[in-house]
């Protein structure tokens, strides 16, 4: 069952059914449909939405912490900005995959990168080693945001979801935020980019 988590300005809890009209704001929209992966198909309507949150609830029941899925609301008016994920990865469920999506109105407040350390940090606590972005090659903005927060590209495969997706790996040490700049691990770029 997925745990509420909170920083001083967001609070990731479990989705409930009522969330499907600002869920919908985030997997209805085509910006932030288009890079999902596993490929979703965007959300075209409320009904349909809260069939699939439905089915989140469902799926987060059978994992144990620290997977789960997560709403992103904004803790000051409670105002649902996104959703969060940290789930097993197929095939074999030894990968764990970190992920989030915002509203694109939400984008650029730091959200994505408080999110990330949130959910890292949970994982760790939870003892995982490693955690996981799969990201479209295309989807330069993901990118940017996940080296910004420390995960290191580990290369290109199409071992999850059958996508051609880029992975990048961070560990519990590349999390150190109070860690001066110089001991953290480097921001490489993938090679012949």
């Amino acid at each position: 069952m997925t745990n509420t988590l909170s920083t001083d300005r967001l609070t990731l809890r479990p989705w409930v059914v009522e969330d499907a009209p600002a869920a919908l704001e985030v997997y209805g929209h085509p910006e932030v449909a288009r890079w999902l992966s596993p490929a979703m198909d965007q959300v075209r309507d409320l009904a349909t939405m809260r069939v699939l949150i439905q089915q989140w609830i469902a799926e987060d029941a059978r994992h144990t912490a620290p997977a789960g899925r997560w709403a992103i609301e904004l803790t000051a008016d409670r105002t649902v900005v996104g959703g969060a994920v940290l789930l097993p990865l197929p095939p074999g469920d030894e990968d764990h995959e970190i992920g989030w999506h915002l509203t694109p109105a939400a984008m650029g407040n730091g959200y994505a990168s408080e999110t990330m350390f949130t959910l890292a940090s949970w994982a760790f606590d939870h003892d995982l080693n490693e955690v996981f972005a799969v990201v479209r090659p295309e989807n330069t903005q993901t990118t940017a945001a996940v080296r910004q927060n420390g995960m290191q590209w580990v290369g290109e495969t199409t071992k999850y979801f059958g996508l051609e997706l880029q992975v990048f790996r961070l560990r519990q040490a590349d999390l150190d935020r109070t860690a001066p700049s110089t001991q953290r691990p480097p921001v490489d770029s993938p090679v012949g980019a």
